[in-house]
């Protein structure tokens, strides 16, 4: 019985909190925006994302530029910058605009990293 209960608290010690949601670390996770998220909010997400990151992959003629709406443009630019910052919870922010999913929302040729 010890046994079992140690490895429990091992595990429970491996996890990492986001939210009120906790994930098994090393688990994959991405950035995607919120639904709710204004027009506005999304570009400011976009501009500030592409300054920091490569975004080419959201231009014309490449992968991820379908479907050409804010919405997709968004995501992508923000799991982008959360990627390449670590997949800490506090780079998938973006002023309350984002959420932490656990689902792969890659599409088509479209991999998000």
């Amino acid at each position: 019985m010890a046994k079992a209960t140690l490895s429990l608290s091992l595990l429970l010690l491996s996890c990492i909190s986001v939210g009120t949601l906790k994930l098994v670390e090393g688990e994959k996770t991405w950035c995607v925006a919120k639904p709710s998220s204004d027009p506005a909010t999304l570009m400011t997400n976009i501009n500030y994302a592409c300054s920091q990151v490569d975004c080419r992959v959201l231009k014309k003629g490449c992968p991820c530029f379908s479907p050409d709406n804010l919405m997709n443009h968004a995501s992508i630019a923000m799991n982008l910058y959360y990627q390449s910052r670590g997949r800490n919870k506090w780079n998938c922010n973006f002023k309350n605009s984002a959420l932490i999913v656990m689902t792969d929302p890659s599409y088509g040729n479209c991999v998000y990293e």
